[in-house]
């Protein structure tokens, strides 16, 4: 080639270069007035339509398992314990005994007291059958007595007056005879009078004086029967001794716990719910409900047993209680379990999935609808009951409409939209995952390729080099 050919091609190469940066110049000065304007953005959302089904609200909460029944038993004397009859874990029955305390002072007491009252019962008895009987009868006597001796005196004086008017006997005898006259008058209505008092006053005062010490004896009789009995600890129900802090030999003290008693056939969870949440309102005795253990597969069934009419003023909460119906053997006291109530069912609701809820600037709930311009729609609903899975619309859309469950957080209203499948996205990972899988053992045979001895192995026989002359 010669020298001007090759100037001739280097100076045309330099004119194009030339040109074409004038070219991007303007180009970029005129703002490319043919580049194509941006696109709109697409988001990949998944939709279902809207569907009538049944619906509950069910509330969720944590509690604490409790038995129904338990019972702190304490005694209520201070004394030595002298013999325990259960163990922890023993069954007992309402009254079995459970332990006894040393009684032996509280014995003696007892006898002593049970003495006075036998004592008592005896004078009561003398009082009423042989006593006051005696009494009546003397004052009866003596009043018959005065009766008959003032009737006598009576008739002399009488006599003795008429003597005296006719002036058969001097002022003297008339006197004497009136006296005596006078005395027994006297002496019989003192008679009369005591005899009545006694039959209507004395026998009743008798007899009350005499009753009071027969109460009073047995009063303290039973007192003493009372002080012995406590020192036999009985159970208050039937259960199973869950705690037993002494010992034989320990003092048991007045008043505190010796022993503890539960009813485990019949467990209740106790929950507080907080005011703020307004499903704690709808809340009724007697709703269906169950009791999750973890570690345990099946739940246990239950129903709401209690619902608190106040608030416990120190957590402001509503206490809420639900009975097992059949306690699993798994279900103790002082479990931790989770709650599930079922506070109200709708059987032929409008319902969406949760997921496809959400909440505009100013609070008001809405869904978005997946539009058939491939644009998302904002439909502003009105909420009935909801748990974790689905929702209740009681208005703003209609059966069928297609509502957007994945991809629509944050999305604004006529943003284009492209619809997949569910499980698309899964597909098009395990592809990806199978095309990484793929370059891997590529790469993978490359190396082994690169090492020497494989190289060798994989080369197969060697060429024979060319035979000079037959070029």
């Amino acid at each position: 080639m010669t020298p001007t050919i090759i100037t001739t091609l280097a100076s045309r190469r330099r004119a194009t270069a030339f040109f074409t940066t004038i070219a991007a110049i303007l180009c970029m000065a005129t703002g490319c007035s043919k580049a194509e304007k941006e696109k709109e953005p697409v988001v990949s959302v998944q939709a279902t339509p809207v569907q009538r089904a049944a619906i509950s609200q069910v509330i969720s909460a944590e509690a604490v398992v409790y038995p129904v029944e338990q019972a702190t038993v304490a005694p209520k004397i201070s004394s030595t314990i002298k013999k325990f009859h259960v163990q922890r874990g023993a069954r007992v029955k309402k009254g079995q005994l459970l332990a006894e305390l040393e009684n032996k002072d509280l014995s003696a007491a007892a006898e002593s007291s049970k003495g006075d009252f036998e004592q008592a019962d005896a004078n009561y008895a003398t009082t009423v059958g042989s006593s006051l009987p005696q009494q009546i009868q003397k004052a009866e006597l003596d009043a018959v007595a005065a009766k008959s001796n003032f009737d006598a005196q009576q008739k002399v004086y009488e006599s003795r007056k008429e003597l005296f008017q006719q002036g058969a006997i001097p002022r003297k005898d008339l006197d004497s005879a009136q006296v005596a006259f006078l005395q027994a008058r006297s002496q019989n209505e003192q008679a009369q009078k005591q005899l009545a008092d006694l039959q209507r006053i004395g026998k009743q005062q008798t007899l009350k004086s005499a009753q009071g010490s027969l109460a009073s004896a047995e009063g303290r009789m039973r007192g003493a029967e009372a002080l012995l009995s406590y020192s036999r600890i009985t159970s208050p129900i039937d259960g199973v001794v869950t705690d037993r802090p002494l010992y034989e030999g320990d003092v048991a003290t007045a008043n505190q716990p010796l022993l503890t008693v539960m009813n485990t056939s019949r467990l209740i969870a106790k929950a507080h719910i907080a005011q703020s949440e307004a499903e704690a309102a709808v809340l009724k005795v007697g709703n269906s409900a169950e009791l999750k253990i973890h570690g345990l597969d099946e739940p246990i069934k239950g129903r709401v047993s209690l619902v608190s009419p106040a608030l416990d003023p120190g957590s402001t909460t509503i206490e809420v209680w639900v009975e097992a119906s059949k306690p699993d053997p798994a279900l103790k006291p002082g479990m931790t379990v989770e709650l599930s109530m079922t506070a109200k069912t709708v059987k032929d609701a409008l319902v969406v999935p949760t997921a496809a809820l959400f909440k505009s600037s100013d609070g008001a709930d809405y869904v978005l609808l997946a539009g058939s311009d491939q644009k998302a729609h904002q439909k502003t609903v009105r909420l009935g009951i909801r748990n974790s899975d689905l929702a209740q619309i009681a208005s703003g859309i209609n059966p069928g409409d297609p509502v957007i469950t994945t991809g629509g957080y944050a999305v604004p209203d006529g943003t284009q939209i492209k619809i997949k499948k569910p499980g698309a996205d899964e597909k098009e990972a395990a592809g990806k995952d199978e095309k990484d899988t793929g370059k891997g053992e590529t790469a993978d045979k490359a190396d082994d390729a690169k090492k020497p001895g494989k190289s060798k192995e994989q080369a197969g026989p060697a060429k024979k080099a060319p035979v000079k002359g037959k070029d």
